[in-house]
């Protein structure tokens, strides 16, 4: 399978346009991937809470936890479920609000020139064989349409935000995962 990026919108994926992003400062400066993980309630997989979250309308009645973050308004441009299924929230010509105070390679505000994505699971849970077939085919799709992303570009949320991240965390087989991204490039 190949995916294809037409407006900075996936072709072959489940769009839910998030209210939570604002215009890229630099169109053209598109040059960082962030790899991120969410789960909700934390540690719990499956449901509506995570696309409820991204569109500010988690119900603070249904966990405690959720009493904490429904007004947080945050996003990534896409989401991978646990069973590789891709929906994107906001296109990536656009800044999503994932990235927080955040540096690269000395650089601040990631989110002015970066591609969020978040991958459900936790820091503890190892993630699912069709997350990464799903992250590869996402990540090979974005490096082809933005070229200032390379493999050495993508990173993990606890890279650019050490002090306040753990994201995506142990759990996350890097080394797995780079190998499928630069195999055949």
């Amino acid at each position: 399978m190949h995916l294809q990026i037409e407006n900075g919108w996936l072709t072959k994926a489940k769009h839910v346009p998030s209210p939570f992003f604002d215009a890229r400062t630099d169109k053209e400066d598109i040059s960082l991937l962030v790899v991120h993980n969410i789960s909700l309630p934390p540690g719990q997989f499956g449901g509506p809470y995570i696309e409820d979250f991204f569109m500010g309308c988690l119900d603070p009645n249904v966990h405690p936890f959720f009493e904490v973050i429904h007004k947080m308004g945050v996003s990534a441009h896409c989401l991978i479920k646990r069973d590789g299924e891709i929906v994107q929230f906001v296109s990536f010509l656009d800044r999503a609000w994932h990235a927080g105070q955040s540096s690269f390679a000395g650089r601040e505000r990631c989110n002015d020139y970066s591609i969020g994505i978040e991958l459900e699971g936790t820091e503890f849970i190892a993630y699912t064989e069709e997350q990464y077939q799903s992250l590869t085919l996402l990540a090979r799709a974005v490096m082809q349409t933005y070229p200032l992303i390379t493999p050495t570009r993508i990173t993990g949320h606890q890279f650019i935000a050490p002090l306040r991240k753990s994201d995506p965390g142990l759990s996350f087989d890097w080394v797995k995962f780079r190998h499928q991204v630069n195999a055949d490039l």
